[in-house]
């Protein structure tokens, strides 16, 4: 036997009241999640930088910043720029110069 359109409504109502709290945390990880990929793509479009340099630039743990950057370059918005002593560069893909034809 099918529920009612009521029954329905009020199943999905409770629903939602038991995971109002899991819905707020998930929605507050996405937003810093994205203040985060923001804070390091402004400090890339001022220059190639160093994971270290991110994070003191950006008040993030370098871990986080290592994620972050790995997720970008995975997906194309930035490059590994040169070597710096023990580590490498990042940079945004369209700040990295293009050798002439």
């Amino acid at each position: 036997m099918e529920a009612t359109p009521d029954e329905k409504k009020a199943a999905l109502k409770a629903l939602r009241r038991t995971r109002r709290q899991w819905i707020k945390n998930a929605s507050a990880a996405v937003r810093e999640q994205k203040n985060a990929l923001k804070s390091i793509r402004s400090h890339l479009g001022a220059g190639a930088a160093t994971i270290p340099e991110i994070a003191a630039a950006t008040a993030l743990p370098a871990h986080e910043v290592l994620w972050f950057v790995a997720a970008l370059k995975k997906y194309g918005e930035i490059v590994e720029d040169e070597k710096d002593g023990a580590y490498y560069r990042y940079a945004l893909k369209a700040a990295v110069s293009q050798p002439e034809s």
